[in-house]
């Protein structure tokens, strides 16, 4: 029997989701395997419908809503939100064109979990920015583009039968102003998917390169451009905003809650657990006063927090833990390696700098 569809963050399906995720996500840790399993329980649940309009059969929660589901899952499972992120972007940026044969193709199947699409953009926002000669090109042809290069970070490619990614335009092997955005389809000749990276943490995500060697990339799969600094235009969600935030918090509470759990028995805990309860709760109504635009808080000061709390309390709970938590599959342990992703993962520059900062000892 399948089960109930979830259809709001206080729906008692979405506790079940999270259980089921919380039992399943030591196994990929341990074997690196893709979380097939997880991702079509995502599916059954209509977790997928969440982001997209009723039009293409989703069910279009609002950002509060969508925030408070990412809170809950990043809680159970870290690897199965970051690649459902990941997906949601894509999705979020096929409605967002102005391609309605594309979406009419594309949407109403990723909505029902019947297609995966992932992004690989981090080269046009974070990534390889410094580098003199853009590490993916496209060059006009009749009909379309002729892409070279490679997009360095793409979660679950290997998976996936579109990868939403952006290429800078050339014109006589000369990088333009332009740049444009397109839903690739991964069965085009000269892409291929190398062995995905060793992670720290995270390995399951399956994140790597995609290469892309002299493929023709025909109109219909351009989302949009060639535009100056495609990924100002409106096109989907920003890269790194407070979702991203939501998933570190929601790392935060998971390791909270296990010192929490040894404080019924350890009185020393008390302390810190109280002082780490109060920021999560301060951090919490703080998320969602940026979603509402309630507050002058900047995204980026958001996540500094979000990462800060992230890394701490992973840390308190592997030392709640002591030699237990360092053992292979145990929840702690994951939960460090995990929350270092955060200080990598879409993480602009003034973030970075600040969380130095922090580490270094250094008050801003």
């Amino acid at each position: 029997m399948a089960p109930a569809k979830i259809t709001s963050p206080q729906d008692p399906a979405l506790a079940e989701l999270c259980a089921e995720l919380t039992q399943l996500a030591p196994k990929i840790d341990v074997s690196g395997h893709w979380p097939t399993e997880q991702l079509e329980l995502c599916g059954q649940y209509g977790v997928y419908e969440w982001f997209l309009e009723p039009q293409w059969g989703g069910q279009d929660w609002d950002s509060e809503a969508a925030v408070a589901g990412y809170l809950a899952m990043a809680g159970a499972c870290v690897t199965t939100t970051f690649i459902l992120t990941q997906r949601t972007g894509a999705c979020r940026r096929i409605a967002s064109s102005t391609n309605r044969a594309l979406q009419d193709l594309l949407l109403p199947n990723l909505a029902q979990g019947n297609l995966f699409a992932t992004v690989g953009i981090s080269h046009l926002t974070t990534s390889r920015q410094h580098l003199a000669r853009p590490v993916l090109r496209a060059e006009p042809v009749a009909g379309g583009f002729r892409l070279d290069g490679f997009s360095p970070w793409v979660t679950g490619a290997a998976h996936a039968q579109y990868v939403v990614t952006g290429a800078t335009v050339m014109h006589a092997d000369k990088p333009t102003e332009e740049q444009l955005l397109v839903a690739l389809p991964t069965r085009l000749p000269g892409v291929s998917i190398p062995e995905p990276a060793q992670l720290i943490g995270l390995t399951a995500s399956h994140t790597g390169e995609v290469r892309i060697d002299g493929v023709f990339v025909a109109n219909e799969w351009v989302l949009a451009g060639p535009v100056p600094q495609v990924m100002a235009q409106g096109i989907g969600a920003g890269t790194g905003g407070y979702q991203t935030s939501a998933v570190a918090i929601g790392l935060a509470h998971s390791a909270i809650g296990l010192i929490q759990r040894e404080a019924s028995r350890r009185a020393a805990l008390d302390v810190p657990l109280e002082a780490l309860q109060n920021e999560y709760r301060q951090l919490y109504d703080l998320l969602f006063a940026v979603v509402r635009g309630e507050t002058g808080c900047s995204g980026e000061q958001l996540r500094q927090q979000a990462n800060s709390l992230a890394l701490r309390s992973t840390q308190a709970a592997l030392a709640t833990a002591k030699g237990t938590g360092y053992l292979q599959g145990h929840p702690a342990g994951r939960w460090c390696r995990e929350a270092l992703f955060f200080l990598v993962w879409s993480c602009p520059q003034p973030v970075v700098a600040a969380n130095l900062c922090e580490l270094a000892g250094i008050a801003e």
